[in-house]
């Protein structure tokens, strides 16, 4: 979660989970501990309220819904298949699978859509925009080529189909208003940027020609006018979304602006490959990271009235760097934060630690396992639910009595309080 202040990481561990918050580039709150379940490889922090969802390794079919302050459980879920990833906002919490994607209202964790057969997506890739007036949600369209789904979970349709990459999928990242998405493919050197609803292309970036990459994470920064992008090479890259006007270049005669003006005319003459690379910017701003191979997520932020860069890598360490938001260039480390102790080991879903293809039962009677099969058809006075081993299927329903004492509500206004800038 990012806003203009305050900057959270969510971290899943061995042992549980952790919320942490940055207030101050010397300084990192450990916010929250949890201990509800161990091998946690899915956490999602719904901003800064005290809903927590998380996911395990010994039960990857299961979504935990905690209140950490109150130390209770909220409810919990089952799925015909493991847990790729979560995503939330005000209005929808997303759970995608490897071919399926349920979507659900917040308030009362009420199912509203399951988008079937969806393309395999065995990285459970997808994006939920942070505004929950909109609340665009991005998937996958495709498994051999980039292509993008955008789909309106507020209204339960699809919006548009974007033709983002010739090469599958590999990151996607909303801003703050949910009105630009930009995406990277598997090969991981160009960056584009869309417009929502729309579907037009923005901006092209170009992270590298040499070598093909995998991008791990991409985000904007609050005032969208920033991009970062990081992969498993120790260069972070960030881009600066600016366009660039005819009057501007003539204002500024430069020996650059006239060169740019030469390749520009020069490029109509070439293949449109080459084309393309030349109308495609370059970052503005990078870091040199002191390690390489390594799994880690970016995120742009203001911290104490400045532009910050945070890395977050999978050896357990949180990295802080100034950005220049003017002259961008190579940024400085000004902090190095250890999320947790050498003793313990952040888990990762890798290929061969992914949880195995099962559906353990709850331990105990909850929320999920006490849905049953109806012996009469449904009616209206039911409500479509999920079974213990967690398919959303016809004939499988929640009876009404389930809901005697009123259904899940999470209504209070201080759990959700407004996503507005704050100032210090």
């Amino acid at each position: 979660c990012l806003n203009k202040i305050v900057w959270r990481k969510y971290l899943g561990t061995k042992t549980g989970y952790r919320l942490f918050s940055v207030t101050a580039v010397d300084k990192l709150d450990c916010i929250h501990e949890g201990v509800e379940c161990p091998d946690v490889y899915i956490v999602e922090r719904l901003f800064s309220s005290s809903l927590v969802v998380v996911v395990s390794l010994s039960m990857p079919r299961r979504m935990n819904v905690y209140h950490f302050k109150k130390g209770t459980e909220i409810c919990n879920y089952s799925y015909s298949n493991n847990i790729l990833s979560v995503r939330l906002n005000r209005q929808r919490l997303v759970v995608c699978l490897e071919e399926s994607i349920y979507i659900h209202n917040i308030k009362d964790m009420k199912l509203l859509k399951t988008l079937l057969n969806t393309p395999t997506n065995p990285s459970g890739l997808c994006a939920l925009s942070v505004n929950h007036s909109n609340s665009y949600l991005a998937y996958p369209g495709s498994t051999t080529i980039g292509e993008i789904t955008v789909y309106d979970a507020n209204n339960l349709s699809t919006l548009t189909l974007i033709q983002a990459h010739d090469s599958p999928l590999a990151a996607l990242t909303f801003n703050a208003s949910g009105g630009k998405l930009a995406s990277a493919s598997e090969k991981g050197t160009v960056i584009r940027v869309f417009s929502v609803p729309e579907g037009q292309k923005l901006f092209e970036f170009r992270r590298g020609m040499k070598r093909y990459v995998s991008i791990s994470s991409l985000s904007f920064s609050a005032d969208a006018q920033f991009l970062c992008a990081s992969s498993n090479t120790e260069t972070v890259h960030i881009f600066k979304l600016e366009q660039h006007s005819p009057s501007q270049e003539e204002e500024s005669p430069t020996w650059s602006a006239y060169v740019g003006k030469m390749f520009t005319a020069a490029s109509t003459y070439l293949p449109t490959q080459v084309s393309d690379m030349m109308h495609q910017d370059r970052a503005f701003a990078t870091v040199r990271l002191n390690m390489f191979g390594l799994k880690n997520i970016c995120a742009l932020a203001t911290i104490q009235k400045l532009p910050r860069l945070l890395v977050a890598s999978s050896d357990g360490y949180l990295y802080i760097y100034n950005v220049d938001p003017q002259d961008g260039g190579e940024c400085v480390l000004v902090q190095k934060h250890r999320l947790f102790d050498s003793s313990e080991e952040q888990v990762e879903q890798s290929e061969e630690d992914k949880p195995e293809d099962v559906s353990p039962q709850p331990a105990s009677q909850s929320y999920a396992a006490t849905v049953a099969l109806s012996s009469t058809p449904p009616s209206s006075t039911t409500l479509m639910g999920y079974s213990e081993d967690g398919g959303a299927q016809k004939g499988e329903v929640i009876p009404e009595h389930e809901f005697a004492e009123g259904p899940v509500c999470l209504d209070d206004e201080n759990e959700f309080p407004p996503v507005g800038n704050q100032s210090n």
